[in-house]
């Protein structure tokens, strides 16, 4: 039974609720990162000690997740927007910014070509599915009371960063940088399942210039699993070690570290192969345009790969949260804190 809730106070949250991580912006200040791992059922693991629990549960529609420090079912897979599994992930991201028992006016967001068509035109019913997700209630399957997101609106997520790129805030305040406002621009979001890129000019996207290709980070984890499987005879690897491997050049087997720089520079180098021809069939040599803005989970991963693609280019301040900022932002500043429910 969860216990009595009392009047709830609200908060506006950034959600980008990605493949790979789960980002949150919140009004604060507070920019956090999950990791998008769960699994369906009941984790059946005992906490010797309860604070230093790592992996807890939550039910929605019927199902139990078990969310945190476990290998996870995989997100890469049509509809994951619109799965259980992204409420409960989504959920203990809430939880992780101790957001218990509050209720969230949030924006997420959609990859470019799931939110319009080539012509322009909305997907409509791919958004309010997306917007209708979030909004089904996730109970913790413990003592916490869940964040409840009673609002929710859904945008582009390349178009969120330039929101966040717009739109500066000093000392409480929020104005539209008309410098940046006026400029053609283009932003490319790497990130785990998904590149976007948006262009921008007048306040308009040109849809001829932007898209969608379903090449991301976690690109970079299936090739490195495939190599180290092969150099240790080994059938699958824990996304957590993958990971590890990624940040760290070092992957731990058998209690031992074993140098694995080869392999990940080699697996990043795949995709960036992949990634820079399909960015140059968009942008061509983006001579157009005043600024090519890089953000993304992905872009902070491949900075020293894709450091020299455009001579006008630029990778935003802590670009793993951009898009996130950028939902804050426009839900803030566009919104005014408020969107349809």
């Amino acid at each position: 039974m969860q216990p009595d809730r009392q009047p709830a106070r609200k908060v506006c949250v950034g959600i980008d609720d990605g493949y790979a991580y789960t980002k949150l912006a919140l009004p604060d200040g507070r920019l956090l990162a999950t990791p998008s791992r769960a699994q369906i059922g009941r984790s059946k693991v005992s906490w010797i000690r309860g604070a230093e629990q790592l992996i807890f549960e939550y039910e929605t529609d019927g199902t139990i997740f078990s969310v945190g420090d476990l290998e996870g079912a995989p997100t890469r897979f049509d509809g994951y927007a619109c799965s259980g599994l992204n409420r409960a992930i989504v959920q203990h991201a809430l939880q992780c910014a101790d957001l218990e028992g509050v209720d969230v006016n949030a924006v997420s967001g959609l990859p470019v070509s799931a939110f319009y068509r080539n012509a322009g035109g909305r997907r409509t019913s791919a958004i309010e599915a997306k917007r209708g997700n979030l909004l089904i209630p996730v109970q913790p399957k413990s003592a916490a009371l869940a964040a409840d997101i009673t609002e929710h609106d859904v945008i582009p997520e390349a178009l969120a960063a330039w929101y966040d790129h717009v739109i500066i805030e000093k000392d409480g305040e929020a104005h539209l940088d008309q410098e940046r406002l006026g400029i053609p621009i283009a932003v490319v979001d790497i990130g785990g399942q998904t590149t976007d890129t948006v262009v921008v000019r007048d306040q308009g996207i040109l849809h001829g210039s932007s898209g969608s290709c379903a090449i991301g980070l976690l690109d970079v984890k299936e090739t490195l699993a495939d190599a180290l499987g092969d150099r240790f005879d080994l059938d699958t690897l824990d996304d957590r070690l993958l990971t590890r491997a990624l940040d760290t050049r070092v992957i731990r087997l058998f209690g031992r570290d074993y140098d694995a720089s080869q392999e990940v520079f080699n697996a990043k180098h795949e995709l960036v192969e992949r990634l820079y021809a399909e960015i140059r069939r968009l942008l061509g040599r983006a001579v157009e345009l005043d600024r090519v803005l890089f953000v993304g989970g992905g872009t902070l991963a491949l900075a020293d790969h894709i450091s020299d693609w455009f001579p006008n280019q630029v990778i935003a301040e802590q670009p793993a949260f951009a898009n996130a900022r950028g939902m804050l932002k426009y839900l803030l500043h566009v919104c005014g804190g408020k969107v349809d429910s």
